[in-house]
């Protein structure tokens, strides 16, 4: 049984925009007490909604200083990572995976419907994969909640249950699984340090892509559908970066 169609999460996976302003930001929230380098923001945030992110950071916030965030916090740390927008590129390989495969494909992504364009048109994919482009905004709940991945299936009339999705986040694998869908774990983005893929797979991705060419190998192998059961794998080549 084949796969119907393939979701993919946008930043960190055809975009490669997790990696900028990581140590911007951290630098920021360390500034504010919260000791945490770019590899931990990596680990706790990467993937989540911007309301999701914003109650996460600031119940940690209020768990150091015993109060709620000052007035602006949130919005001054997303200004630090927009500060390198400019510096924004496709991930590698991503152009021609697009154009390589045949399948009925859509992105489901937890940025802002804005933001989702602008970046897949600056980088070059947006013709490749619109119209069926889909934030996370136009659901009730947002990543690691299935919301966006069964709305994107529902939207290229495919059953989840034959929907592989490609994420780069623990808490997209984990929205994937909990849309019934085939998830695997990609590796490709700037931001996979060590143990990325551990996570990946902990979470429920059931085989690791550490780039482009190793998905596309996979796929021309005729992927199933019900691959779920296999062992985790992870492709040759290391853990990332």
């Amino acid at each position: 049984m084949a796969f119907d169609a393939i979701l993919f999460d946008c930043d960190g996976v055809l975009v490669d925009s997790e990696i900028l302003g990581l140590e911007d930001c951290a630098r920021y929230l360390r500034g504010h007490g919260l000791a945490w380098s770019g590899a931990d923001l990596v680990r706790l945030f990467t993937g989540l909604r911007d309301d999701v992110f914003a109650e996460r950071l600031a119940a940690a916030y209020g768990a150091v200083h015993g109060r709620p965030p000052p007035e602006g916090f949130f919005e001054g740390l997303i200004e630090e990572r927009r500060k390198r927008r400019h510096a924004l590129q496709p991930v590698r390989g991503a152009k021609a995976a697009l154009e390589a495969i045949r399948l009925p494909r859509a992105v489901a992504s937890s940025s802002r419907a804005v933001y989702l364009e602008s970046k897949l048109r600056r980088v070059g994919l947006w013709d490749l994969v619109a119209p069926h482009v889909y934030s996370a905004e136009t659901v009730a709940r947002g990543k690691p909640a299935p919301d966006i991945y069964l709305y994107a299936a529902e939207r290229l009339g495919a059953d989840p249950a034959r929907c592989l999705v490609v994420e780069d986040s623990a808490h997209g694998v984990e929205s994937g699984r909990a849309a019934g869908m085939t998830v695997w774990g990609f590796l490709g983005g700037g931001h996979c340090f060590e143990g990325h893929d551990a996570r990946l797979v902990a979470a429920g991705a059931t085989w690791i892509a550490r780039d482009f060419d190793a998905l596309l190998a996979r796929l021309e192998s005729r992927p199933r559908a019900d691959d779920a059961g296999e062992p985790p794998k992870r492709a040759a080549g290391g853990a990332g970066r």
